[in-house]
């Protein structure tokens, strides 16, 4: 999962950057309106978090020019003001929730999630399962054949993604921009390295195969008849 961050406040948005990765999510920062909107607008993000009070274009008219876009992202404003007027003017201009400072971090994880399954139209799961492999995304559990298998938060979203697109060639771009923020240097070997080490994990000490490369195309979770 990606998700856009647009905050000015330096130790609220590391704050915010670190329980996300943390919990395995790839986080794009803007500090201003101005770079917010051209993110929005040119990357694709699971959903995106922007406070009201912010340099250059402010949050809800960011939001306004998103909407304008047509762009679909679910949206949750950050803001410290808090009546009614406030939260009702946030979701006129196209916001889908609304949190006021200072939060939780477990109650903004909630409302991300929240709002990316109801942008699935309800039926994100919350368990994903390949042959003999499944995947807990609530307890970030992860099984093969009834074994435990440890993995970091960034072998957990690339999992993740592949067992989203299960049967699915991806490529080396389509896993940057969804696991990776968008500061990634493509150049570098580092997918080639993770999707290594996660196939370490996944299959080594089972006698199927399931994460496959395609040369020159990207890779694959399948099972091999």
């Amino acid at each position: 999962m990606r998700l856009l961050l647009v905050e000015d406040d330096i130790k609220i948005a590391s704050f915010i950057i670190k329980g996300f990765e943390a919990a395995g999510y790839a986080v794009d920062h803007a500090a201003d309106g101005e770079e917010g909107l051209h993110l929005a607008l040119s990357e694709p993000y699971d959903a995106a978090i922007i406070d009201v009070m912010l340099p250059k274009l402010d949050g809800l008219a960011l939001i306004e020019k998103m909407r304008a876009a047509r762009v679909a992202t679910p949206v949750i404003v950050l803001s410290a003001r808090n009546s009614v007027d406030d939260r009702v003017k946030g979701l006129q201009k196209g916001s889908d929730d609304y949190l006021t400072k200072p939060f939780a971090f477990s109650e903004l994880l909630a409302r991300v999630q929240a709002l990316i399954r109801r942008a699935n139209g309800g039926t994100e799961p919350t368990r994903l399962i390949f042959s003999n492999l499944s995947m807990d995304l609530i307890t970030r559990e992860v099984e093969r054949g009834g074994r435990k298998i440890e993995l970091q938060p960034l072998e957990f979203s690339l999992l993740e993604y592949l067992m989203r697109n299960a049967e699915r060639v991806v490529s080396k771009t389509m896993i940057m921009e969804h696991v990776w923020d968008y500061n990634f240097d493509p150049m570098t070997n580092v997918v080639e390295a993770r999707v290594s080490r996660l196939r370490d994990k996944i299959d080594r000490s089972f006698p199927e195969k399931l994460i496959h490369t395609i040369r020159g195309v990207g890779y694959v979770l399948k099972k091999i008849d």
